[in-house]
Order: structure tokens, then sequence, then C-alpha cells
């Protein structure tokens, strides 16, 4: 989308994407919302990305956005000192050294209607999809037609693009599944009490790969897991302001783990 002349508030983008995700549905461990810059600071474009790094403040520069929408919030714990040879204090320094405001939607995102988890859910094809429990952050449903564990395998690779996938032993038949995005292994119990035959998450830890008998986990990777809302982000902001700069990121909206 080309730039346009409107201006807007960054408070102004943040409501859009808060009636998608409400703000105060973030677990409180999280730390969504603004992350760098003022509320009431100027916006021309928006450029929307997965992790606020470095390079996609750079990239924020180069094409004239004021304002970046992540995902992953930049500052996440507590920060003593910034420092610019550290990976986060550098994107905080070029944030502020270029006026440009960061802005983040974590698990408020994961949980939205039509949020992260509703969007893996959907790529695997579930039917009658239903919350884990009252967080939002896990749902279960079920195939529609049973296939047997490599099978399933095979599809979760498929349908979100996977060259290698982890997951413990597979199982005679896969009928109902439960999904977490993320680093979502502590679901897993849940989700099989619940009835789920597989569970697909991701950042799954080698004891978790023991599981009940007729049950089994699989690895499809964090960043795997939740990408997909980048997108969503992009149409939810473009379906308000349809003529309003709104970027996808292309520089640093990869993976940072790689697979040899």
């Amino acid at each position: 989308m080309k730039a346009s002349n409107d201006v807007m508030k960054a408070r102004e983008i943040a409501a859009i994407l808060e009636e998608f995700a409400p703000l105060h549905t973030q677990e409180s461990w999280d730390n969504a919302g603004f992350c760098v810059g003022s509320p009431e600071a100027e916006v021309h474009a928006v450029l929307v990305g997965f992790d606020c790094t470095e390079a996609l403040v750079r990239e924020a520069v180069e094409r004239g956005a004021d304002m970046i929408v992540t995902h992953h919030p930049l500052i996440f714990g507590g920060l003593k000192q910034i420092d610019p040879a550290d990976p986060v204090g550098a994107a905080v320094c070029l944030a502020i050294r270029h006026d440009i405001v960061i802005y983040a939607a974590h698990t408020n995102a994961d949980k939205a209607a039509g949020g992260v988890n509703a969007l893996m859910a959907a790529r695997l094809g579930l039917v009658e999809t239903e919350p884990l429990d009252e967080s939002g952050l896990g749902f279960i449903g079920r195939l529609p037609e049973p296939m047997d564990g490599e099978a399933f395998c095979r599809y979760v690779k498929e349908r979100f693009s996977l060259s290698v996938l982890r997951c413990s032993a597979p199982v005679a038949e896969v009928r109902r599944v439960g999904t977490s995005c993320g680093a979502g292994s502590s679901f897993a119990d849940a989700a099989f009490a619940a009835g789920a035959d597989a569970f697909v998450t991701g950042d799954v830890s080698y004891h978790h790969f023991f599981v009940p008998p007729g049950r089994m986990i699989l690895d499809i990777g964090h960043y795997e897991s939740e990408v997909e809302i980048v997108g969503k982000f992009v149409s939810v902001l473009q379906k308000k302001l349809p003529t309003f700069a709104v970027y996808t990121a292309i520089r640093d909206n990869n993976n940072p783990i790689y697979y040899f």
C-alpha cells in the first residue's frame, strides 16, 4: 500500500487493534501495548512485523513508517540499562532516535476471536473447536476425518509449511486435536484430559514428550505456530483504514531459528 497524506495518533491505531485484541485480556506477566513512544505521537505509516528487531526498525526508517506493530513485545521484562550493543537496546535506541512508536499485541492477540490460537485451529481444519480452559490460550477441536499418527504428522507439516517437526511416537488414530500457540506445552495435560489424541504447539521440552498412552505431542516451532498473526494485524488495520499506509515487514520478519 502506498503512503497517503493521512495522519493519525498512535493511540488511534492502537484502538483499532484493541477492538480485535483488547489489551486488558493480556496475561498478567505480559507487556503488550506501547513499548516505546507516546500514544499521542503523529503517525503517517505503520510497519507490521513479528519481532521488533533492530533490522525491523531500520526498515521502518527506510519506508517512512513512524509506528511499528509487532506480536512479541520489544521490552518484555524490566530493562536495567539500554545498551546499544544489546539487541533490545539497539532497537530501542534506534526507535527513539527516529521518533518511532513501538506497539505490541501479544497474549491478548493469542486469545482473541480470530487470533493466533484460532488461526492455528483453522489452519489445521479443525471443526467444533472450543477453548481448552478459561484462559483462551489453547483450543481443542475435531478433524473432519480421522487419520493415523504418521499421516497426521505429514498433514501438519504441509499445513504449516514445515521442513521438519518434532513429535512423540505417532499414535494409531488422531480424531481430536488440541492446539496452543508459542510455548504452549503447559497446556498438554489439559488437552489430553479434554480428549485430544494429539496436541500441537511449540517449544516442547524433552520431558513433555513423555505422554500418556494413545496420545502424541507435536512441536512445530514457536515462530511457525504464530507468524500468521502478522497478516491478521495488517488486515484488521486495512479494513478500518483503507487509505492509510500499512506495510507488512519484509526485512527480518523471519524465523530466528535455522534448521540444517
